[in-house]
């Protein structure tokens, strides 16, 4: 399981005054912090953006680059500002992402294939709502990769998000626990090693108490990593979570232990 930060997100005030002003420089203080904590690549979370949403993706992935080589995974909605990064981005890039809606399907699949990506896939319908049981998210996937091989798209281009939901949904805990079973389920269903990605942060969405939102985070990363989790979408500068989801792989890799192995504190 490698980690992907998402603490790169056009939400937090610094970030999005940087884009409104074209300064660099928080962005890029902000990448060089992700990426001394040991992220295997960053999320560039643009949002949709705004009246220029090309000239605006090109600054943010060039001000990310000029500090980083790591991957970036292209983050918004906008097929046109997604296309304007990947022509803008030289690092290994990867779409975030698609689903069964119809907007997505016509705009931002078919990127994957003319810029050769790999592109995310979102277990949604596409209505954008969430399915409840892991039967419905299996149908799902099998609908994504017929759509993405409809459009040209190596199935090993793919990788499925199963949507890690908020625990304060009244079926939260049941979902949780649906989504660790289809990631160890999909990669016999599909009939080959699928790659998977999960978003952490979900989990505690609307969570008042930091504290308690840590320790559920932290325990279920370690769930994730477990069941076979291939990329954790978390905020890496969270030293704690970031910790135990490096533990979390030395444990779930069945290899020769020594202490050595693990990250100091």
């Amino acid at each position: 399981m490698k980690l992907i930060a998402d603490n790169l997100r056009i939400t937090k005030p610094d970030i999005r005054m940087a884009l409104k002003n074209y300064d660099p420089g928080p962005i890029q203080e902000l990448v060089r912090k992700c990426a001394r904590q040991g992220a295997f690549a960053l999320d560039v979370n643009t949002g949709p953006l705004g009246k220029n949403p090309e000239a605006d993706m090109r600054f943010f992935i060039e001000a990310v680059e000029s500090v980083t080589d790591l991957p970036l995974l292209i983050d918004t909605t906008n097929s046109l500002a997604m296309k304007a990064g990947l022509l803008a981005a030289k690092n290994r890039v990867i779409i975030n992402g698609f689903s069964l809606e119809p907007k997505k399907l016509e705009k931002i699949l078919p990127l994957a294939k003319e810029f050769d990506a790999d592109i995310v896939g979102f277990l949604l319908y596409p209505d954008s709502r969430v399915p409840k049981t892991e039967a419905e998210r299996f149908e799902i996937a099998l609908k994504l990769m017929d759509r993405a091989e409809a459009a040209g798209v190596a199935k090993e281009r793919v990788i499925i998000d199963p949507v890690v939901p908020p625990l304060v949904w009244e079926d939260g805990i049941v979902q949780a626990r649906a989504v660790l079973n289809v990631i160890r389920a999909l990669p016999e269903l599909l009939g080959f090693p699928i790659r998977t990605i999960g978003g952490i942060s979900n989990l505690g969405t609307g969570a008042k108490d930091k504290v308690k939102r840590r320790l559920l985070e932290q325990v279920y990363v370690a769930m994730l990593a477990s069941a076979g989790l291939s990329f954790a979408l978390l905020d890496i500068l969270d030293t704690d979570l970031a910790r135990s989801a490096k533990v979390s792989v030395i444990l779930a890799r069945e290899e020769i232990f020594s202490w050595g192995m693990v990250p100091e504190k």
